[in-house]
């Protein structure tokens, strides 16, 4: 991965990452409501990393569809089902695991989309 197609995946990452906290945040004490939102987030992201590495938008986007429904749904449901209903508490948890999730997905894909385009890793 180039500097560049770092940098670029450090901005598209983290900005996904900020908005699923700010959801899970909000939605905390709605059970699985989040998810429809967060799903999105997670899509939009990984066809934008695609984009870094010159991948066309229906492969990047069948490529979140799969890696974010998945991971979504097993942290987010975990994370509501122990302690997401408890007010304040519960959507402080709620946003660090859907931020902690979508930054997980974000790098896997990321570096993913890297290792296949044949750029090579920084070190």
């Amino acid at each position: 991965m180039t500097d560049e197609q770092l940098l670029k995946c450090h901005g598209i990452i983290h900005s996904a990452s900020l908005l699923a906290a700010a959801v899970g945040g909000g939605l905390a004490q709605a059970p699985g409501s989040d998810s429809l939102v967060i799903v999105p987030i997670q899509v939009t992201m990984v066809t934008l990393l695609g984009q870094v590495f010159g991948f066309s938008l229906s492969e990047s986007a069948a490529r979140a569809a799969l890696a974010t429904a998945t991971t979504t749904v097993v942290g987010r449901t975990i994370s509501q089902i122990l302690i997401g209903w408890w007010p304040i508490v519960g959507n402080i948890i709620n946003a660090s695991t859907a931020a902690g999730v979508t930054e997980a997905v974000g790098w896997v894909v990321a570096y993913d989309f890297a290792r296949q385009a044949g750029a090579g890793e920084t070190a």
